[in-house]
């Protein structure tokens, strides 16, 4: 089973930065990711999903092999090509990986102009290596799945770089 970890940053540059400390981290195997999506409030009032895996192009990629493939079958390999990238790029875009979009905007829709919230869809974690990295970047908790010593430890690890004076 998966815990789902949303954190609130000031701007995406932080959340972009701690994204890159978890993805660091889960090549240390301190911690195992299915999926790390950013998303910002626009000046606009939108919100844009910066996810970690593009669905579209990988889509694209995926069905450019397959229409050669076919193509190559049928003595046509540019045609299958084109028509594989398309219908690739139409099936990737169609398809939601891991933590589901709708849900995702709903929960950003409070937050302020600018600020950034990271949602982190975790299958393993050492909890305590994996605070004691990002606990300096603050951030506040927006939502969590966690039981609830985990969700208070996380809290309070953030909330104590928050109350820290920014050198």
């Amino acid at each position: 089973m998966s815990d789902l970890v949303a954190i609130v940053y000031p701007s995406e540059a932080k959340a972009e930065e701690v994204r890159q400390r978890l993805l660091k981290l889960q090549k240390e195997y301190l911690i195992t990711i299915s999926d790390a999506v950013i998303a910002v409030k626009t000046e606009q009032g939108g919100i844009k999903l910066n996810q970690l895996v593009n669905t579209t192009a990988m889509g694209a990629m995926t069905g450019s092999f397959w229409g050669l493939l076919i193509g190559v079958l049928f003595l046509n390999p540019i045609l299958g090509v084109a028509v594989g990238a398309a219908s690739g790029a139409l099936g990737g875009a169609l398809t939601d990986f891991g933590i589901d979009d709708s849900f995702m905007k709903s929960l950003s829709a409070n937050l302020q102009t600018g600020n950034a919230a990271l949602f982190v869809l975790i299958k393993h974690m050492t909890a305590d290596k994996v605070i004691k990295e990002i606990k300096d970047a603050g951030g506040v908790v927006l939502k969590t799945s966690l039981d609830e010593t985990k969700e208070k430890v996380l809290r309070d690890a953030l909330a104590s770089a928050a109350e820290r004076p920014a050198a």
